[in-house]
């Protein structure tokens, strides 16, 4: 059995308190970067295809080739932070996310483009690394608060790459959707490599190779059906055989966990009510996200003259989504406030609900733009809210040595239901155009009403999930004086 070093939280090897404010400036910073990156591009894809000469399908490579990188390396990095060191492994990874966006900056043509985003999408274990660090390094007192700023950053960088890709093409070029990200990366790092102290929370092993190749293809078959599906037709053997080589590499993938002493991932860890529910709501509310990142901005562009379109620019439609990133930013922190008081559920319901609320409004009716405005503070309030409560939900339910794999997975969970939720939302506006390919009214209609619909399972999960009493019993089964925080040592197995 592996033994695990550990240290009183809001400590450093020599006994003093680290500067917590710097490290949660740093840690922010770099997950902000990451999230930015992921969103930024996709406004300015046709733009970006149009200066180096690539056809619509080859430019899609752009978004999946950062979504394949970062599912498949998210749980490799964030075991190697468990085993070697999390402030070690979140150099190693920002520094790829920095060499991939200078690259990107710089490309001259699409395949090294595609490559340079590939690079930044291994910064996927920014987030599992971050919060390792903060639970392990900051007072107790701090811990779900920050872990409520953290995880909800993931969604204000999101939204913050939607809003600002169109100014910044527009008045500048598309090489500044780089550049600019760049800057925040460079003090991220420079801050992590001097003014962090390394996690003294380790999980001795090794990186388990068999079951990262059989997750790698599990994850690369099924996203990249989901990505390209549209292309390729969802009926077509492509598709369908990714899809089905997915599912049953996934099946290999638990049956060889299960029987490895190190696993990438402890499998047994879904099996705790506190785990599993936390990964259904990061599913569902990644879908929702990007789903209202798709159907938002077309709706808002299209001309007033179609009865149902609002006319706006590229950057003016950025702009109306502001006030879903400010409830990001105001409810990500207040989940993590309400947490320490009455533990994950509450926030995370609420969350799910506002979320579901935020999609039936539009779905009634979307002709109005205070709809518009008002769904978008009520999701954005709903995934700060609930995102930040997932979080929480799996560190008060797994092991601190098992941090960097637990949140990997929700983080993978997250990057699923996105990709899912873009995909099936283009699909459904698709199906729905007129002969000169607009969308038609009911094409918004439909997809508002598929992503609540989707939101309520959310709502299931939330429900579903342990309640405090139940945690803190949990908890005093466990030995654990307080929660999250400083923990004694314990095992999986008893927190089901």
């Amino acid at each position: 059995m592996s033994t695990t070093t550990s240290a009183r939280p809001g400590a450093t090897h020599e006994g003093r308190r680290p500067r917590t404010g710097l490290i949660v400036l740093y840690l922010s910073l770099g997950g902000l970067s990451f999230a930015v990156l992921q969103s930024m591009v996709a406004p300015a894809l046709s733009t970006i295809g149009k200066d180096l000469d690539a056809s619509t399908s080859s430019v899609s490579w752009i978004l999946t080739a950062y979504l394949l990188s970062a599912s498949v390396l998210t749980p490799i990095f964030g075991r190697l932070g468990d085993i070697a060191g999390k402030r070690r492994i979140l150099i190693v990874v920002l520094s790829l996310l920095l060499v991939g966006t200078v690259l990107a900056a710089l490309a001259p043509n699409l395949a090294v483009l595609i490559i340079a985003r590939a690079l930044q999408g291994a910064a996927g274990a920014v987030l599992p690394l971050s919060i390792g660090i903060v639970r392990d390094e900051l007072p107790k007192e701090q811990v779900s608060t920050t872990i409520g700023l953290l995880s909800a950053i993931f969604g204000i960088g999101a939204g913050v790459g939607i809003v600002a890709a169109g100014p910044i093409v527009q008045n500048l070029s598309w090489h500044w959707l780089f550049w600019l990200p760049a800057v925040l990366i460079v003090i991220a790092l420079l801050g992590v490599i001097f003014g962090m102290p390394e996690s003294p929370v380790r999980k001795p092993g090794r990186l388990d190779l068999v079951g990262t190749a059989v997750l790698t293809v599990s994850l690369v078959s099924i996203l990249l059906a989901v990505s390209e599906g549209e292309t390729w037709g969802w009926g077509s053997f492509a598709t369908i055989g990714l899809l089905v080589l997915g599912a049953i590499a996934l099946v290999a993938f638990v049956l060889v966990e299960l029987r490895i002493a190190e696993p990438l991932i402890d499998v047994r860890l879904f099996t705790i009510r506190g785990v599993w529910t936390a990964h259904v709501v990061a599913l569902i509310l990644g879908f929702a996200m990007f789903g209202t990142f798709v159907l938002v901005p077309t709706l808002l562009q299209l001309p007033s003259v179609l009865g149902y379109g609002f006319g706006k620019t590229v950057s003016e439609a950025g702009l109306l989504l502001l006030p879903t990133v400010g409830a990001m930013i105001v409810f990500g922190p207040l989940a993590g406030i309400a947490v320490r008081k009455v533990g994950p559920k509450p926030p995370m319901l609420l969350g799910a609900i506002a979320v579901t609320a935020a999609f039936l409004l539009p779905a009634l009716g979307h002709g109005e733009m205070w709809q518009i405005i008002v769904s978008g503070i009520l999701t954005g309030m709903g995934i700060g809210l609930a995102l930040a409560s997932t979080s929480n939900a799996i560190i008060e339910s797994v092991p601190a040595n098992q941090t960097g794999e637990a949140i990997s997975a929700n983080t993978i969970a997250r990057t699923i239901g996105s990709s899912v939720g873009t995909a099936v939302i283009a699909a459904i506006i698709t199906s729905h155009t007129t002969v000169q390919g607009i969308p038609t009214d009911d094409a918004f209609t439909v997809g508002f009403w598929a992503c609540a619909g989707v939101a309520v399972i959310a709502i299931l999960a939330a429900i579903a999930a342990p309640s405090l009493s139940k945690r803190r019993e949990q908890a005093a089964a466990l030995g654990v004086e307080d929660f999250p925080g400083e923990e004694k040592a314990r095992e999986p197995e008893l927190a089901r």
